[in-house]
């Protein structure tokens, strides 16, 4: 069952077309040297570049947003991806103007032109439909250079940008390999997950995970829940612990908290909490049950009792889908949480798929990643489709198709 409806390279003949490739290879840049620290997104685009290797593959894609940091040029993005791909890889300091088009028009079969930071375009950042992004300059000026969109931006789906949804609006738009690839393992554990259909939430936005907890919960698609990292705060507060620190929160989280009690209420027995944590306690890792929280204690991890019981429930699942850390796992001592149920997962036989960012990485750096069914290169994206959004790409690619297949 495939409920999303688009486009793929296996509909369309790509040999020597000119063809607009949107890639998601947003990466962690150090601050200071601004090196690329995680090229996954990067390394991930080489299937889709392979498929097109008879095509003539103008890349657009972004880094940060404006005004953060990390907002940079694409020209470092351009040197690792050729450090993977089999072929030419050129950098134009140019989106739309003579110089990027007089480069992709020069394009021969074979070769890739990276664009700059399509952020750094005004229209990339326009918040309107799509038919009017596609009037917009930008796609005005690139798309008659096109013959095809492919789009493999899957960690942005979740975003309606020009270079995302509007060139469907003018050409064939298909999913490329990455795109299709990270839907058909979401559809899998969305519509029809092997049971028992475990989700591990941790991180630390509560208001992220609350509606995936919701609809997976109304939709019978998770048979249990385990929660971890930050938002088993909010849920514990929900319990009645924490009372001081409970009252001293705003408005707005409270709310959440209330939710979380809602939740808790209506579900009772899905949802499985930590019964015991780690504390720091000057630098070091103290562990106590959760009946003894104070206000004061210093959270960082789920205990070994609560790491016992999830890999329990992990080894005996027919589904497990994983989405932010369970604890503070950048500091040694408190991964502990986030680690032993990653290795569990990688020893389970069950369907296993692990979010984008933190856990995906994590799995890299512990060498377990290939031992996952499916490790996202999304986490936004995944924990919008895993709520019952409906993302704008797969939306502009349902389209496409309408108009174009």
């Amino acid at each position: 069952m495939m409920p999303f409806d688009f486009m793929s390279l296996k509909d369309v003949d790509t040999k020597g077309k000119t063809v607009f490739l949107r890639v998601d290879i947003n990466s962690p840049l150090d601050p200071n040297s601004k090196k690329i620290l995680d090229a996954t997104r990067i390394r991930a685009v080489e299937d889709t570049l392979k498929a097109l290797k008879e095509a003539k593959v103008v890349l657009g894609a972004h880094q940060s947003r404006p005004g953060k940091y990390d907002f940079t040029t694409l020209e470092t993005h351009a040197r690792v991806l050729q450090i993977y791909h089999n072929g030419r890889v050129k950098y134009v300091d140019d989106i739309d103007g003579p110089k990027a088009q007089d480069e992709i028009k020069k394009l021969k079969t074979g070769e890739v032109l990276v664009l700059n930071n399509l952020r750094m375009h005004k229209d990339e950042n326009l918040d309107i439909s799509p038919e009017e992004l596609a009037k917009t300059d930008m796609i005005s000026n690139l798309a008659p250079l096109f013959d095809l969109c492919v789009n493999d931006a899957f960690a942005a789906a979740h975003r309606s940008q020009a270079s995302l949804v509007a060139f469907g609006e003018l050409m064939p738009m298909v999913a490329g390999i990455l795109m299709e690839k990270e839907l058909s393992a979401l559809n899998k554990v969305i519509y029809d997950p092997a049971r028992p259909c475990v989700y591990l939430l941790g991180g630390a936005k509560v208001d992220d995970r609350i509606p995936v907890i919701k609809r997976v919960l109304k939709d019978n698609i998770a048979d249990n829940i385990l929660i971890g990292g930050l938002i088993r705060e909010s849920f514990h507060m929900a319990q009645g612990m924490m009372k001081e620190r409970y009252l001293a929160l705003k408005d707005e989280e409270k709310k959440l908290v209330d939710e979380a009690g809602g939740i808790l209420d209506k579900y009772d027995g899905a949802i499985e909490l930590p019964v015991d944590v780690a504390l720091d306690v000057k630098g070091e890792r103290v562990e106590l049950m959760v009946d003894a929280i104070t206000d004061e204690d210093n959270i960082y991890d789920i205990g070994l009792n609560t790491i016992a019981h999830f890999s329990d429930r992990i080894k005996y699942a027919g589904t497990v889908v994983a989405e932010g850390p369970l604890g503070m796992f950048e500091r040694r001592g408190f991964d502990i949480g986030t680690k032993e149920l990653l290795r569990a997962m990688a020893d389970s036989p069950a369907y296993t798929v692990v979010g984008g960012g933190h856990m995906g990485g994590m799995a890299g750096m512990l060498g377990i990643d290939d031992k996952m069914k499916h490790v996202s290169t999304g986490g936004g994206a995944m924990l919008s489709l895993l709520s019952g959004e409906e993302l704008p790409i797969i939306e502009a690619m349902a389209k496409a198709k309408k108009r174009w297949d």
